[in-house]
């Protein structure tokens, strides 16, 4: 029979991720594995048997990926379908993208990731609507006063969510509003319409789509320090001043062995405040070309960051920032970086996938 602790999944959980789960421990103690502290041993069953989604599933969170529009049919296609419930766009949805030109839209490559996702089962994190990146050029060099420039903001952030209302379960508002030292950012935004921008554009967004649920979302705030701590007193001032912010997301790109000991601590202590919290942009990067103790070292670091999401009650999911190495966006960024996802350039499994599967088989705790 299954251990108590084995049917221990979260209230809500479907019949489906519940038998899901059962086949898979029943699958792992006849293979000699379980659930251990080492997150590469054992769980290779699952890689073979049940989709990661449905051991998310079992345990109340979503497990997510990001995925480029030009990537959805083939094998990554194929495994992004089976393997995850949530998808984020890359860059499908951001304003250069998604606005070029000041009031001409194009939806296309966002509608087709919805569309998939829908097709999928699959919910979809709307990324995102106010940054100070990858912004067209007519709004960057525009000529716009302070008024204009605010109105211009807020009818994009209403367009957008209008077109999306009622298919993006959540949207990162405001992503990466604060410096590594805890200042505010001094983009576009902030530069020319101050802290007030946070504000509005949250009010926009749950104008257009009361539905959906409404997220800053930033790197570098996974342990307490100063960023994080300028993120905590931002989320409570909006608390406040009753502002429709309903969480906070944590990118957590991280180096290898680096996931702060007190990522689970500082999850807590956002949850604490009433607001949802989920890992957005997970990877785990390393020198190029990896080692067998590099990749046990980064299945223990992606184990690390599932069970401190799985340990916070309000702690909604897990987004991979993309799951192979083929199509990675860290070797680009970080010379001499790279293999920093759950699967490797041929998109098989890797000790990274083995560590989240055995993050999911041990549960909440």
């Amino acid at each position: 029979m299954l251990s108590k602790r084995a049917l221990g999944v979260v209230a809500g959980g479907s019949a489906v991720a519940l038998l899901a789960l059962a086949a898979v421990l029943v699958a792992h103690r006849s293979s000699g594995g379980g659930p251990s502290g080492t997150a590469a041993q054992g769980a290779r069953p699952t890689a073979a048997t049940v989709p990661l989604r449905d051991l998310a599933a079992a345990r109340g969170i979503h497990l997510g990926t990001a995925l480029a529009a030009t990537r959805l049919t083939g094998t990554p296609g194929s495994i992004a379908a089976r393997q995850f419930d949530a998808v984020t766009p890359e860059n499908e949805m951001k304003w250069e993208s998604v606005e070029p030109e000041r009031g001409t839209y194009d939806w296309a490559a966002g509608d087709a990731i919805v569309a998939f996702a829908k097709a999928h089962g699959m919910q979809v994190r709307g990324h995102n609507l106010v940054w100070h990146s990858q912004l067209p050029e007519w709004l960057t060099t525009g000529d716009f006063s302070d008024d204009e420039l605010r109105a211009v903001m807020l009818k994009h952030v209403t367009d957008e969510v209008t077109h999306y209302k009622g298919r993006i379960a959540a949207w990162d508002v405001v992503n990466e509003p604060f410096t590594d030292d805890g200042g505010y950012r001094a983009g576009l935004w902030y530069r020319r319409l101050g802290v007030s921008y946070i504000a509005d554009a949250f009010r926009a967004a749950h104008a257009a789509d009361p539905a959906a649920k409404l997220y800053l979302n930033d790197y570098g705030i996974e342990g307490i320090g100063p960023k994080s701590d300028a993120m905590y007193a931002l989320a409570t001032s909006l608390k406040q001043q009753g502002v429709p912010i309903d969480g906070v997301g944590f990118q957590a790109h991280f180096a290898l062995g680096r996931v702060p000991a007190d990522f689970r601590a500082n999850l807590q202590r956002f949850a604490g405040l009433g607001l949802d919290v989920a890992v957005t942009e997970l990877d785990v990067r390393m020198p190029t070309p990896p080692d067998a103790a590099s990749l046990r070292q980064q299945a223990d670091d992606y184990d690390a960051v599932l069970r401190a999401c799985l340990a916070v009650a309000r702690c909604r999911g897990v987004t991979v920032w993309g799951f192979s190495d083929a199509t990675s966006w860290v070797p680009g960024a970080f010379h001499g970086q790279g293999a920093a996802t759950p699967y490797d350039a041929h998109y098989r499994p890797k000790p990274a996938y083995d560590a989240i599967a055995a993050a999911l088989l041990a549960g909440r705790g």
